[in-house]
């Protein structure tokens, strides 16, 4: 099983970034966080990810995570009926690891179904599920079952935050990242200011 990846950045794609380890390129299908981190790293400099490999009768699928605590989370979602990977990962990409498990925590249902492809059905079966799995330490962060915290994420939360914003408008993942680097270069600071100044430069 191939748990973590680190390695120089060749490329990055609208949702996978693919990683030259020892000569081996990965691609990998990033999370929104993941992504988020990954695209501030130069082209040839070295990132890091936490992976998942998937074998299915469609083949096999590599997917990546900002850290341990968001990989835990998508396991807890596919082990859910209905939810597969792409899924998995799409909540991942739209809402906050700790607004996800927030929302379940709350039987949200609502709030899940913003999620692009998420039905009510699935999201009610989610919240049935996972609401007791769920504990209020994980969403304000505390790690489970005694693993250490996970690493300082390369990027702040307000510039995953903008990126999230700015794929919910419909933009990629690559144009968010690179919209949201290009206005912190122009001296935006807020994430109103971030997400205003890169709206004008797309």
């Amino acid at each position: 099983m191939i748990g973590y990846l680190r390695g120089k950045v060749l490329s990055l794609l609208p949702e996978s970034v693919l990683l030259d380890v020892n000569g081996v390129g990965y691609e990998v299908i990033c999370s929104g966080a993941a992504f988020a981190n990954l695209s501030g790293v130069k082209k040839g400099e070295e990132g890091e990810v936490y992976t998942y490999l998937q074998v299915s009768e469609q083949g096999i699928a590599l997917y990546g995570f900002a850290d341990l605590r968001e990989k835990a989370l998508f396991l807890r979602l596919t082990s859910v009926q209905g939810v597969g990977a792409k899924l998995a990962i799409a909540a991942l990409s739209a809402m906050r690891p700790a607004d996800l498990t927030e929302a379940i925590y709350t039987a949200d249902v609502k709030r899940l179904t913003a999620v692009k492809g998420l039905g009510k059905k699935t999201a009610e079966r989610i919240v049935l599920e996972l609401h007791g799995k769920i504990s209020a330490d994980e969403i304000i962060g505390t790690a489970e079952g005694g693993v250490s915290a996970p690493p300082t994420p390369k990027v702040s939360q307000t510039d995953s935050d903008a990126v999230a914003a700015l794929m919910n408008l419909g933009f990629t993942r690559q144009e968010s990242a690179r919209a949201v680097e290009r206005a912190k270069e122009a001296g935006a600071v807020t994430i109103e200011e971030i997400i205003g100044t890169a709206l004008k430069g797309m």
